[in-house]
């Protein structure tokens, strides 16, 4: 059950979910959910298919689907992502040098007057 919990919580972050959006969709506590994705609560038919349901799929596509094609798809979404805020922060950090040296500038300028 393990690897179903791994699946699930895969999923849950591809929708960009917390445990807690989750437990609230499924009316259950956080606690329990948690035990869910970790594999130490087994899960009863029904509560599959609610778990398949909320993730728009059916209890087949949620037991069978490919995890770790869905891992490299999250991880290299990740990726782009960090990589764009790296630039982000880059672009933060020259646009702070260019402030700083107006400022500079300015200072400067009152000075001489």
């Amino acid at each position: 059950m393990k690897t179903l919990g791994k699946k699930i919580r895969l999923l849950r972050h591809q929708k960009g979910w917390s445990q807690e959006d989750v437990a609230k969709r499924l009316d259950i506590s956080i606690p329990a959910f948690s035990k869910i994705e970790t594999g130490i609560t087994d899960i009863n038919l029904s509560r599959l298919e609610q778990i398949a349901k909320l993730f728009e799929m059916t209890v087949v596509q949620l037991l069978t689907f490919n995890d770790t094609e869905q891992q490299d798809k999250y991880i290299s979404e990740l990726e782009i992502t960090t990589k764009r805020l790296q630039e982000r922060e880059s672009d933060i950090i020259q646009l702070q040098k260019k402030i700083i040296d107006l400022f500079e500038e300015l200072r400067r300028s009152k000075i001489l007057s």
